[in-house]
């Protein structure tokens, strides 16, 4: 089989136009993407193009993913190939350390692990789940980590988490919400989402109530910024809001003007802001779904200057269909910037929309562009 090149040739692509591939000696690819897209997919080694194509380095003969963890080579010397059997056709060989043709398997592996923490009445162990699997323990946790963002045992606490919400949400009270979602023990409960989340199931309930937010709005360069905060961290970031935004969001919660201790607070995340870097050392404190949970640490994996499409993320978090719950979770971060979902774009490169408008959102960009 011929090398398989990419292209965006708009007029082939909408007019489904065979014979143009044909008459250029190529064969037409299940999916298209430009060389040079799948080259920064390479160097910045994108997962959520992992599956879409591989790379072949014909100077070692060997294919790879995109994310392969392998050093770079030269740009000269790649191919790329829409699936690995047209790049086995071209006469080269997996890598056997990113083990490109095991993407679908790895997939069908996540998916398999997600069924079975959420129909367990008790939480599998990474030793279940790998005999369910057929993968070792060590390596079922790396690729579910790296699909989802979170751990087997992470993503089995932030499910049960969501759980024990929804039975709060329903009516039923604090004890019966926690055992009928799994925990062993309210104990259990309490020692997982005190640090997950800040708030507790008892907060939940009553909107909010016993739960203390400081918070205080100041100008920045991209207009008034009201920050709050729990003792736990960050709760909500947004711009030209106030008090009366901030307790639609916690209507229980007692809100005060922020203390000697948040204005330091406070500074920082104005300073971040101002000069955009890592967030990382910034406390928050969020809480969300399990999927909302997954769509954020995706968000804070998007680097400084670059931007990604809802399908992107989808992707990356193992939700190739879920485009629009993506974008529903991307809209439910209460934390912006810290949270960077300003840097979620159309799969077009247009802007999308912003809950702040967007000529924040542009902004936002501008100032992190290199």
């Amino acid at each position: 089989m011929s090398e398989v090149r990419f292209c965006f040739d708009r007029k082939i692509r909408d007019a489904g136009d065979r014979k143009g591939w044909q008459k250029n000696g190529m064969s037409k690819p299940e999916s298209l993407i430009d060389d040079n897209m799948a080259w920064q997919a390479v160097a910045n080694r994108d997962r959520s193009f992992d599956g879409q194509f591989v790379t072949g380095v014909l100077t070692t003969g060997i294919y790879c993913r995109p994310s392969c963890a392998a050093r770079h080579p030269k740009r000269e010397n790649v191919r790329f190939f829409a699936k690995p059997e047209q790049a086995e056709a071209a006469g080269l060989r997996a890598c056997l350390r990113c083990m490109p043709k095991d993407v679908a398997r790895d997939d069908a592996a996540v998916k398999t692990v997600i069924d079975a923490i959420r129909m367990a009445e008790t939480a599998p162990t990474l030793d279940e789940l790998g005999v369910l699997t057929s993968y070792s323990p060590t390596h079922l946790q790396r690729i579910f980590k790296r699909a989802m963002g979170l751990s087997p045992a992470a993503y089995g606490r932030a499910l049960r988490s969501e759980r024990v919400k929804e039975a709060l949400d329903g009516g039923a009270s604090v004890t019966e919400a926690i055992y009928d979602a799994g925990y062993g023990s309210a104990s259990r409960f309490y020692a997982d989402n005190e640090k997950r989340l800040g708030m507790k199931a008892s907060a939940w309930k009553n909107g909010g109530a016993g739960v203390t937010i400081q918070w205080a709005n100041v100008e920045t360069s991209l207009g008034m910024m009201m920050v709050a905060a729990t003792d736990k961290g960050v709760c909500c970031l947004s711009f030209n809001e106030g008090e009366e935004e901030l307790h639609a969001r916690f209507p229980k919660a007692e809100l005060r003007a922020g203390d000697d201790a948040f204005q330091e607070l406070l500074s920082e995340v104005a300073a971040s802001v101002e000069k955009p870097g890592d967030f990382s050392h910034i406390p928050l404190d969020v809480q969300g779904t399990a999927f909302q949970e997954a769509v954020w640490k995706q968000l804070q994996k998007i680097p400084l200057g670059e931007t990604r499409s809802y399908a992107d993320i989808a992707a990356a978090i193992g939700k190739p269909k879920a485009v629009r719950a993506v974008g529903s979770a991307n809209g439910a971060n209460n934390v912006a910037v810290l949270i960077p979902c300003h840097r979620v774009v159309r799969s077009d490169g247009s802007m999308g929309g912003y809950a702040y408008g967007l000529e924040i959102k542009e902004r936002l960009l501008k100032k992190e562009a290199p």
